[in-house]
């Protein structure tokens, strides 16, 4: 048995126990871990991990991410990850919420440069730059 932790700077995304994984990584190829493996550590810059536990299967899309497994213990650190039932569900997800974020951060950046226009109306009308 394998224990399992995926981090993202949102927090911990998943924490179990399974029995295999498996890494996909485009920079790296793909590799199965199973208890016992030797120590490793290596890099995603965009794959997934497939989650074997008993009958069920999940997979964790990850962007920019670190695997690490010593002793059945296996730590993902990931910049973005997302979980679903198929690689392809587990991605749709992650673009979506990264689309999601994308359209808020336009969002906040258009009512940001409204504030910072507002306020230096604001400077010049008070003068306050004038000292």
């Amino acid at each position: 048995m394998l224990k399992i932790s995926i981090v993202t700077p949102d927090g911990e995304l998943y924490n179990e126990t399974v029995d295999s994984i498996v890494v996909s990584a485009s920079n790296n190829g793909d590799y199965g871990i199973l208890s016992d493996h030797v120590p490793i550590i290596s890099t995603i810059d965009t794959g997934y991990i497939k989650l074997e536990q008993k009958d069920l299967v999940y997979y964790v899309v990850i962007i920019n991410g670190v695997v690490e497994n010593h002793h059945n213990k296996i730590t993902v650190i990931a910049q973005d990850a997302f979980i679903g039932d198929s690689e392809k569900d587990a991605m749709k997800n992650l673009l979506d919420i990264r689309k999601s974020r994308i359209e808020e951060n336009r969002k906040r950046n258009v009512e940001l440069a409204k504030a910072e226009k507002e306020l230096l109306k604001q400077i010049k009308q008070t003068g306050a730059g004038n000292l």
